[in-house]
């Protein structure tokens, strides 16, 4: 690369892109790569959108028979041939052309590449999941989207409406969810507010928010968990993440109250609060913008310019084009 003057913009194209998102989707990835790719395109002048990773997800089939979507561990799948494996059973649905870092292109860097077992990585011909290895979601309560792995949820809960059950921070959370006298069910939605970008601060992986122990000596192994917050790849679970706008800037998720019904529905990707506009428009103009987290400092530089879950939560001054105006910081 550096005798070639071959340059990563020259590498980060928008087909490669697509690439990328088409690989996390088929190997059943996480979701934090949404977060993470989109990041990256937007610092390279790629317009990498939430709605183009649903797009390739409609239309990709999940190749990686890995947990917690499959059945095997990632040093299965490394050695039944790994990435490269994967990718050459991709291939049709790949943009070989491409140019990599060896300098090569990408359908040269896959040739004589195959799966060593055909169970861990599958064929096109019988994947694991013919689509949707992530989904994303919008509606009234996740007007910016929300996203969520369908392949690592109990599929009753696909379509699901439930009562909510809400946790205004994780210290909330830890709290009062092991509480006896607590009013929940296996049919409730788990919510957490305050744990995105700003809210936490940082947007940490607390996302597959536990299950309370009573429900969990019950035998329930999954409910319906929503938070402004991300998950590790290798959880489980019916957890939608990444709602944007998070709740600490004032996106619905600030005004879901325990009792409120919820929606979910993976298939129509809709998630949807079922309260009267007029009663949501009351407890907006109750609502208070929380102090900000820091006043001095690096944390104050990070408030000022961090950018929400949709837009890669990154540094704004950090993409590529125009500087983007100062946010108000709550």
């Amino acid at each position: 690369m550096v005798w070639e003057d071959l340059k990563p913009s020259q590498i980060a194209t928008t087909a490669a892109f697509d690439n990328a998102v088409r690989t996390v989707l088929a190997l059943g990835g996480s979701t934090n790569a949404v977060v993470h790719l989109i990041a990256l395109a937007r610092r390279a002048s790629v317009d990498l959108t939430l709605e183009r990773f649903d797009a390739l997800a409609r239309v990709t089939p999940v190749l990686a028979n890995v947990r917690p979507s499959g059945a095997f561990l990632m040093e299965d799948f490394y050695y039944a041939g790994g990435l490269r494996a994967l990718l050459a059973e991709l291939s049709g649905l790949l943009d070989t052309g491409t140019r990599t870092v060896s300098g090569k292109t990408l359908g040269e860097d896959l040739a004589g590449a195959k799966s060593h077992d055909a169970d861990v990585i599958r064929p096109r011909t019988n994947p694991l999941m013919e689509k949707d290895g992530l989904a994303v979601l919008f509606g009234s309560l996740a007007p910016g989207g929300a996203v969520i792995k369908p392949a690592a949820m109990e599929p009753a809960l696909r379509q699901h409406t439930g009562r909510a059950v809400v946790f205004t921070s994780y210290d909330d959370l830890n709290a009062r969810l092991d509480d006896p006298a607590l009013d929940i069910d296996e049919d409730c939605v788990i919510v957490l507010q305050g744990a995105g970008p700003q809210g936490a601060p940082g947007m940490p992986e607390w996302g597959q928010l536990p299950l309370p122990k009573k429900l969990l000596q019950k035998g329930v192994r999954d409910m319906v968990r929503i938070s402004d917050a991300r998950m590790s790849g290798t959880s489980y679970g019916a957890c939608v993440l990444h709602v944007t706008p998070e709740s600490h800037v004032g996106g619905p998720l600030a005004l879901v109250r325990s009792g409120d019904r919820i929606s979910l529905d993976v298939p129509g990707r809709r998630l949807d609060l079922l309260v009267d506009a007029i009663e949501l428009e009351r407890r907006r103009a109750e609502w208070k913008a929380p102090p900000p987290k820091f006043t001095r400092g690096f944390g104050t530089l990070y408030l000022k310019h961090v950018t929400q879950a949709d837009q890669g939560c990154d540094f704004d001054f950090l993409e590529a084009g125009a500087p983007i105006p100062d946010p108000e910081i709550h």
